[in-house]
């Protein structure tokens, strides 16, 4: 199978860390999202959408949309719950994750980040800001009750919300004010086979080079 994604969106993480999670052999094809690679014709064939992540499978079959391909890779697993309320939940996580916590988060994120919080950006990002507070807010009084997102065992919900959770910071949120949340990024990270996105492993890695370099 195929995953077409770019390292610098927390969409595409969620797939790149499930597939880590559940040791999901893949060939993950690199789209700048940046540089306009979804807007390929080539591209725009395989997705009309022209949106990434994109799983294509042996077969040349596709699936879109980050909590989808989550939900199909998982199935059968502990990380995907197989129908009644337990399934449900994690559907409802992942449905605020689309509509309460990605739209303010990453798109805050985004603004800071890539386009270097522009001044005609400056309300955009302020009015970003209230929402991902209080998507934060709802996070951290469901985490004071249960480590993970849908009671005592770690799921698909988890991995959805911890996408951009974890890189809030880059969009100008403070977690000092969440330790419930702190605390659940930290047991999401100890997860076995757990790894961090590829440009923050690229990034890290730079870094330790920078300073062994300073230091001879």
């Amino acid at each position: 199978m195929k995953i077409y994604g770019d390292t610098k969106s927390g969409n595409c993480y969620k797939v790149e860390l499930v597939c880590n999670l559940l040791n999901i052999d893949h060939e993950w094809i690199d789209v700048d999202i940046l540089a306009g690679g979804t807007k390929s014709d080539e591209f725009l064939k395989k997705n009309p959408n022209g949106k990434i992540p994109l799983l294509e499978l042996d077969s040349g079959e596709t699936l879109s949309e980050s909590n989808a391909i989550l939900n199909y890779l998982a199935s059968g697993s502990d990380l995907y719950p197989h129908g009644g309320l337990a399934q449900a939940h994690v559907l409802q996580w992942q449905f605020f994750e689309q509509y309460s916590h990605e739209p303010f988060i990453a798109v805050a994120r985004f603004i800071n980040k890539y386009l270097g919080l522009p001044a005609e950006k400056a309300d955009e990002y302020a009015a970003k800001q209230t929402g991902g507070h209080k998507a934060l807010q709802v996070m951290e009084q469901q985490l004071t009750r249960t480590p993970f997102l849908t009671g005592e065992n770690f799921t698909t919900a988890d991995i959805s919300l911890y996408a951009y959770t974890h890189v809030a910071d880059e969009g100008g949120f403070d977690l000092e004010a969440y330790p419930a949340v702190r605390a659940w990024l930290d047991r999401v990270a100890a997860l076995p086979n757990f790894r961090k996105p590829q440009n923050e492993l690229e990034r890290t890695n730079m870094t330790a080079y920078v300073c062994r370099f300073k230091n001879l």
